[in-house]
């Protein structure tokens, strides 16, 4: 029997952290969020671009994400850039807590998602890259995609 294929809605992406880091492990995670964040997100109005989490008192903290107001709220709208808890399993956030702590290592978000309608964020265990690390990154692609071209015109 196939294996159904997951599926899920990617409302924002961080193209920048596959840049700026190197991508160590991947872990799902829940959010918690008010109603009118739960709208603007569904709308596509969410930023990750700067956005990092950060450990406290053995919880995980969403920082600097920014949720765009809900066009259509009223008064008791959000706060754009509130931290937002995620929701993860104790041994995660344990494992987590280890490599932040001893590797010096930081925990970005790479993307959030609808999942069974539900949002979702996919965070990873991340190392920062140097300047050079990012040059030769970007000069392998380029030899990478001329080799290819080359290939497919022979």
């Amino acid at each position: 029997m196939a294996k159904e294929k997951d599926s899920r809605q990617v409302l924002a992406k961080n193209k920048k952290a596959f840049h700026e880091y190197e991508i160590l492990t991947r872990f799902e995670a829940g959010i918690v969020l008010q109603g009118t964040e739960v709208k603007s997100a569904r709308d596509h109005r969410v930023n990750l671009k700067e956005s990092y989490a950060r450990l406290d008192n053995h919880e995980i903290w969403l920082v600097d994400c920014h949720i765009s107001p809900y066009s259509c709220g009223n008064i008791q709208n959000h706060e754009p850039l509130r931290p937002r808890k995620l929701l993860l399993h104790k041994k995660e956030i344990e494992k987590l807590a280890d490599e932040i702590t001893r590797g010096g290592l930081t925990v970005v978000p790479l993307c959030m998602y609808l999942k069974a309608g539900k949002v979702k964020v996919e965070i990873a265990l991340a190392k920062g890259r140097k300047l050079y690390d990012k040059r030769e990154k970007a000069r392998r692609k380029t030899i990478d995609r001329d080799i290819e071209i080359a290939m497919k015109t022979k």
